[in-house]
């Protein structure tokens, strides 16, 4: 279904109309635009403390940044922020420093979230609507969050506005996108509760006017999030969340693999809850502790057929609990000790395991502890460690060290260095799947790879098994070593600027490697041990506020990856790939790129206007440089002879105005140029205009 041609006309001329309303009430007053200041964060230390007082760096998006960028979902205001790249594979990921998305944690208020495919979690399904802010780490945070938190934490803090007690939006777009959303909140002495629902759908796009190949299918997702909190006194209080969501996805699906292209058609199904509760107690001003308990469960299901009349049927269940205590202890005025343990629970049940019946499960226990040391006004030290013991895989100690030392009023220094590990997961470890609708591939887990492949072979159908198969064992850990170092410049308070330099040495890297191929040709794949990796590169950000009115920041990443086994390689002068003409040549290191789906630079401007009229306007640029997407000379080695996606810039405006304490609009366009890389892009869809409306109840004093 087309967007209709009306709705577009009037679109267009609610945008170009809307700024003569805008500036027409503006006025130029004094001091709208603020940078964040001493904003309180809790992510870096999993305590509260002042921006301006943390050891490793932390980006902040606010409420007001959101709402402004007009952002639906998550995805949308993270690859906005410098050094943070959307991944397309498996649903839209995010990268920290050229990581891929499994080695990031995603969290909602300090709890994880589950339900990965090919280790991408899909942050479209997470709504912003009723968020307070995000706050992320960038570098190896597992000495705090264990696993997955080897390139860094995004995290999620939702929170109320206890002076609106019912809030109401509505936004419709290009693809006959509606989203809508109310919050409600009530409050006593000694109670505090907010509900908070979204409903979001859209009719996707496509590419070719009439084609039925969507690069963003139609979708339909219900969110409920609700909060209650109770006070018991001044010193104890009771916590309890619970979030849902539902979608329904309608797809249509093309697969290449092997030469062979697959057509299906089908539907998709997901939900996920969450149910979590804290207890905290103050036993004095230097002495609190807390209790906590999450539950989460999320289950995808996906029906399909192809156009051969073959059906394809997909399920994947994930259940995570957890229990946890954490005590923090103000020891004097220098010295804070964080101590910490907990135990997780998990198992998936999937078709793509032996048994969707039989649910896999694995338990987890673990302690952490953290000190601080603050010696003087100017230097703030903290050092931690986590042991993690599992029963499926060996131990992992995460330890870390981080320092901040305030030279001056105008300059800091902050400096980390940490190990991160990423646990093998679900897949890893049990997946045995046969991609019907793609080929009839095979990808095995290595706790039974070796076992299910020998079966095959005693029936008569494998036709060749490789040297690697009979190195296949139980996976280790893979271990990452960061080191990040940061200066942060503010000649005024109207200018900020940062320069950072990272660098991430990960040993023991998990890869998907063919181990052999059927009779009919269709590949066998399987899990090793067998990588060494690193990335490093530069962040530079930069804010300056013009005048009280205008302010405009920027950002750039300058990136390299590699893997350390093929650079040896390359350097014994034994990897080969092909010239211009077709022949083959030995690779040379300055025609190597590194690892896939990483560019080498990146980078964005935001242009914004305030007044204390309510009036607001944006511009935001994206600049993203080429990447490697496929290896198409047969080397295994990702050099300037495979095949790369283009690099592009996209361009996004928003506009709006507070027209009364109450009501509020917003008109937008995002990917105001077009710009569309059906392949490589699925997740930046065409050009997009939306309308927002918002009215909200306040309570009177």
């Amino acid at each position: 279904m087309q967007f209709c041609i009306s709705m577009k006309k009037v679109i267009f001329f609610i945008f170009f109309l809307f700024p003569i309303i805008l500036f027409s009430q503006a006025k130029w007053t004094k001091d709208t635009l603020q940078f964040q200041g001493d904003t309180v964060v809790v992510t870096a230390t999993k305590t509260e403390r002042k921006l301006s007082n943390s050891t490793v760096p932390v980006t902040i998006i606010g409420n007001k940044q959101i709402r402004e960028t007009g952002s639906l979902r998550l995805t949308d205001i993270l690859k906005e922020q410098p050094g943070l790249i959307i991944t397309s594979g498996f649903g839209a990921g995010v990268q920290l420093q050229g990581l891929n998305p499994d080695y990031t944690i995603i969290l909602i208020n300090g709890e994880p979230l589950v339900g990965r495919t090919a280790g991408v979690l899909d942050l479209n399904r997470i709504s912003l609507g009723n968020i307070k802010k995000i706050e992320i780490v960038k570098g190896p945070s597992s000495s705090l969050y264990g696993s997955e938190a080897m390139a860094g934490v995004v995290n999620i803090i939702t929170e109320a506005n206890s002076n609106i007690p019912l809030q109401a939006n509505f936004r419709y777009g290009t693809y006959q996108t509606v989203d809508a959303g109310v919050s409600q909140t009530a409050q006593n002495n000694t109670n505090f509760y907010q509900g908070y629902y979204n409903y979001f759908s859209t009719n996707g796009y496509s590419i070719r006017p009439n084609s039925s190949s969507r690069v963003t299918t139609p979708i339909e997702r219900v969110t409920i999030n609700q909060q209650y909190k109770h006070y018991f006194g001044a010193n104890t209080q009771l916590l309890v969340g619970a979030r849902f969501t539902d979608e329904q996805i309608q797809n249509n699906i093309s697969v290449s693999n092997g030469g062979i292209t697959i057509n299906s058609n089908g539907k998709e199904h997901n939900s996920d809850y969450n149910l979590n509760a804290s207890l905290n107690h103050s036993f004095s001003n230097h002495l609190k502790t807390s209790f906590r308990t999450y539950l989460t469960n999320y289950n995808a299901k996906q029906y399909l057929l192809t156009l051969s009349g073959e059906p394809y049927y997909d399920l994947l269940n994930h259940l995570f609990k957890r229990i946890e205590n954490q005590t923090d202890w103000n020891i004097n005025s220098k010295t804070t000790l964080l101590v910490g343990a907990g135990s997780v629970w998990e198992g998936v049940k999937s078709t793509r395991y032996d048994s969707e019946h039989i649910r896999k499960n694995n338990t987890n226990s673990y302690a952490f502890t953290q000190i601080e040391y603050n010696p003087s006004a100017k230097i703030i030290m903290i050092g931690g460690v986590r042991f993690d013991h599992n029963e499926t895989y060996a131990s992992a100690l995460s330890p870390k060290f981080s320092i901040l030392y305030k030279l001056n009023a105008k300059n800091k220094i902050r400096l980390s260095v940490g190990q991160g590990f990423k646990a093998p997961d679900f897949r890893q470890l049990y997946l045995d799947f046969t991609n019907a609708a793609a080929g009839g591939y095979s990808v095995f887990g290595t706790v039974q790879a070796q076992k299910v492949i020998e079966q095959l072979n005693a029936l008569g159908q494998i036709g060749i098994l490789y040297d690697n198969f009979y190195q296949l064992k139980t996976l280790q850990p893979e271990f990452s070593t960061g080191l990040h170092m940061s200066w942060e410049y503010e000649p005024s308070t109207s200018t900020q600027f940062s320069f950072q330099l990272f660098r991430n040495d990960i040993n023991n890297l998990i890869q998907v490697q063919q181990v052999g191929a059927y009779k009919t040709g269709a590949q066998i794949f399987s899990y090793l041990n067998i990588g060494r990796a690193f990335t490093q590169g530069i962040e530079l950000e930069y804010k300056k506020s013009i005048n009280t009115q205008w302010l405009i920041s920027g950002g750039y990443q300058y990136l390299q990856t590699g893997d350390k086994d093929q650079i040896a390689q390359i350097k014994a002068g034994t990897v080969y790939t092909r010239d211009a003409y077709g022949f083959s040549k030995r690779l040379s290191l300055i025609d190597y790129v590194g690892l896939p789906n990483n560019s080498t630079h990146k980078g964005q401007v935001k242009i914004v206007y305030n007044n204390t009229k309510g009036v607001f306007v944006n511009f935001r640029a994206i600049y993203r440089s080429e990447w490697a997407v496929n290896n198409t000379n047969g080397n295994e080695v990702f050099d300037k002879g495979d095949s790369f996606a283009k690099g592009y810039i996209s361009l996004h405006s928003s506009m709006g105005k507070q027209f009364s304490n109450q009501f509020s609009a917003q008109v937008g366009c995002d990917n105001m140029t077009n710009y569309i890389d059906a392949a490589n892009l699925p997740n930046l869809p065409g050009r997009t205009f939306y309308i927002s409306l918002k009215y909200q109840f306040t309570f009177k004093k």
